[in-house]
């Protein structure tokens, strides 16, 4: 999508579901094997009681939808924000929920608004997001 075409209060959401192998992977590739993501025994025993994902597995999915969907290919992230407000359980479905809120015209920034809901409405990460457009 090209800076000219985004508008203030334009809106974009997309959703997923962590899987098992989602954790697992991203486990593997970032190194955190935290019993609390992989260990359902240990998890049990937790204030969670099940396992959780992890936060930077779920943010990652704001990553993907700012590079890929909205804006889209181009875009480069130049500064997040984020506070985890609730716990993302393996198999759980989020929505990552994008709206434009300001535009930076000199630069071709992009100020967003970027929450990841879960399915029941729960706020589970609120950030924001500061995008450059290339195009």
């Amino acid at each position: 999508m090209k800076f000219s075409e985004v508008r203030i209060n334009q809106e974009y959401s997309a959703s997923f579901t962590i899987s098992d192998e989602m954790v697992r992977t991203f486990a593997e590739i970032t190194g955190d094997k935290n019993p609390v993501h992989l260990d359902e025994e240990y998890a049990k025993n937790t204030r969670f009681k099940k396992r959780i994902c992890h936060g930077m597995l779920v943010a990652s999915l704001i990553s993907k939808v700012l590079g890929m969907d909205f804006p889209g290919p181009g875009t480069i992230l130049v500064r997040q924000q984020l506070s985890y407000r609730a716990p993302v359980f393996v198999g759980e479905t989020v929505k990552v929920h994008v709206k434009v809120v300001d535009k930076k015209e000199e630069k071709q920034r992009l100020i967003l608004q970027t929450n990841v809901i879960k399915s029941d409405g729960t706020v589970a990460i609120e950030g924001q997001a500061e995008v450059l457009i290339e195009q």
